[in-house]
């Protein structure tokens, strides 16, 4: 118990160290090292698609976002296991530093856009937690790194991107950019037809509306595995919250000129529009969980410094640990 207790700081401090990290010093190139020192410690292999390489090799919606920064943006990828046990994926949002793009966030908006890589930290304390308890895990972590930032060749308000998928993406607002990211690196991981796909995202306000700072909300397209997770949190004090993903909202983000826009042409439901609008780089059949997190404490609570923080990452871990022995 001591030493589960141990890993379970580990795991957290390093969630917490890599969102406190200033942008400065955490961009994608940093947020690379990083995950090939986790790498290294546990006998992980990291692979990395940078700059212009992502466009040759097909994630041409991470080059997009990523492109206007003079720090390149990069598909982190940590493969770790016996590839005869069941295949799990994670992957996480890395946008290092968030700007807004073209569509630029106002100072306020802006000031605390350090931790809009918190997905790629979650997925990170979340793979410490599975590589050091050794789950018997076939284990990838996909993380798009990129800054979204402003330039001569930033990526404009009504440019079609065409993803990965090969679904093309009318750009509404450069802000909604974090769904861009993932959504290459979620065909990506859907293409191995993993056992589970879980994905972590600091990806929208109005989450943060729903649930406000510190309860975590999440969307699954599998009953079994959600009602697992949630009371997986409520043993361990890590609590989250099961949100719809109710299919009628699809029309809230159609496009007239391409298969779909990155955002709603409304303010409301705009936690729910955006996991759809993933939903659509997922196929029926595989069992995903989607993560939009706050990733940051705006209050001291016992235990729960102001800064970066991990939620939910206990409860995903409590639940594997159930079903993986």
């Amino acid at each position: 118990l001591v030493d589960s207790a141990i890993k379970y700081a580990e795991a957290t401090a390093l969630v917490r160290d890599l969102i406190n990290t200033p942008a400065a010093d955490m961009m994608p190139k940093e947020l690379g090292e990083s995950a090939q020192a986790l790498a290294d410690n546990f006998g992980g292999i990291l692979k990395q698609i940078i700059g212009e390489d992502l466009l040759t090799q097909n994630y041409p919606t991470i080059h997009a976002v990523g492109r206007a920064s003079a720090h390149q943006p990069r598909l982190i990828d940590l493969t770790w296991g016996n590839k005869q046990h069941p295949k799990i994926t994670l992957v996480g949002k890395g946008v290092c530093f968030d700007s807004g793009g073209l569509d630029l966030k106002p100072s306020a908006g802006m000031r605390n856009m350090k931790k809009d890589m918190g997905g790629s930290a979650h997925v990170l304390g979340l793979a410490h937690l599975i590589m050091s308890h050794k789950l018997p895990i076939n284990l990838r972590v996909l993380i798009p790194a990129v800054e979204n930032a402003v330039s001569n060749n930033a990526m404009r308000p009504g440019d079609v991107l065409t993803t990965r998928s090969g679904l093309t993406v009318e750009i509404d607002n450069t802000d909604a950019e974090g769904r861009l990211v993932l959504c290459d690196a979620l065909t990506e991981a859907d293409q191995e037809s993993p056992e589970l796909i879980i994905d972590f995202a600091t990806l929208t306000g109005a989450m943060r509306v729903a649930l406000g700072t510190e309860l975590p909300g999440f969307f699954s397209t599998c009953d079994e595995i959600a009602a697992g997770i949630t009371n997986a949190g409520s043993k361990i004090s890590d609590p989250v919250w099961r949100m719809p993903l109710y299919q009628p909202y699809n029309d809230l983000f159609k496009s007239t000129i391409a298969d779909m826009a990155n955002c709603s042409t409304t303010p409301f439901g705009g936690a729910i529009t955006a996991a759809l609008y993933l939903q659509k780089f997922i196929r029926k059949e595989t069992n995903w969980v989607h993560f939009d997190v706050m990733a940051f404490n705006v209050r001291t609570l016992s235990g729960r410094p102001l800064g970066g923080e991990a939620f939910g990452i206990r409860a995903v871990f409590d639940y594997l640990q159930t079903q993986y022995k």
